[in-house]
């Protein structure tokens, strides 16, 4: 089969996208997209996304895990796969569409690419830690010098403790930079590995760290591959009309066979 894709990144974290508004893509099997993923072997990515047809919405989001499982929300994934459907035509200025946690609006401003995510409700305490859900599983834990820190192994033993080995959890590694700055560092479950960037790790870092605030708060993060923003409204244990902001970039295309 030879498949036409384009590629995207969104603060160094890579898709294959795929537009699958006539289905032709549809019997993709999981070894596919592992080979497509493949960075030696493929296209190389941190997932793929497929742009589909919706009644109701103006797309449907699929996205598939490196490993060729099919994922959950992904915040990134979600904001390049805004720019792509701007590209084909598929959407203007502003849109809804459908993924795997429900509905998500997204917007384009000043040559960024908003994401809206879903509400949170409450956040859960392993230790000193918390654990919370963006649309993906997370698991956040604040440290000093996140730069020097250990992602790889502590995120690997984290995400394959008997609490999380059956499902998975992103694990997120936090320094407090400023007064409303982070720095994140993402272990992501289904790449196996780091990540230079995860969305919904960032709105779930963010979340953390105001957890004690009520209101409007906007918290800007670092990361490997760049700067995001996080925005968001705190009432009581309800996190809600929630943003995630930065860049999201066509990067080439191109054909493969399969």
């Amino acid at each position: 089969m030879k498949i036409h894709f384009e590629k995207y990144q969104a603060t160094g974290n890579d898709f294959v996208m795929l537009d699958n508004r006539d289905g032709r893509y549809d019997s993709l099997d999981a070894e596919a997209v592992r080979k497509l993923c493949d960075r030696r072997f493929g296209i190389g990515g941190d997932g793929l996304i497929m742009l589909n047809t919706d009644k109701e919405y103006d797309f449907e989001m699929k996205y598939f895990n490196a490993n060729g499982s099919l994922g959950s929300m992904c915040g990134n994934g979600g904001r390049c796969i805004i720019a792509f459907a701007k590209k084909y035509g598929v959407i203007g200025e502003e849109t809804r569409f459908i993924a795997y946690d429900g509905e998500h609006s997204g917007r384009f401003e000043d040559g960024l690419v908003s994401l809206k995510m879903n509400p949170v409700e409450g956040i859960s305490a392993a230790g000193a830690d918390k654990i919370l859900d963006t649309g993906s599983p997370h698991y956040v834990r604040f440290v000093d010098a996140v730069e020097a820190y250990d992602v790889f192994n502590e995120g690997r033993n984290i995400r394959n403790s008997p609490s999380f080995v059956d499902q998975g959890i992103n694990v997120n590694f936090v320094q407090q930079l400023s007064d409303n700055e982070l720095f994140v560092r993402t272990y992501e479950r289904g790449v196996e590995d780091e990540t230079y960037s995860c969305g919904t790790g960032v709105t779930a870092s963010a979340i953390a760290f105001g957890k004690d605030k009520n209101g409007r708060q906007t918290v800007n993060i670092r990361t490997k591959g760049g700067r995001l923003r996080v925005s968001y409204n705190k009432e009581g244990n309800r996190f809600d009309d929630i943003w995630l902001t930065g860049p999201a970039t066509f990067v080439f295309e191109g054909d493969i066979e399969l």
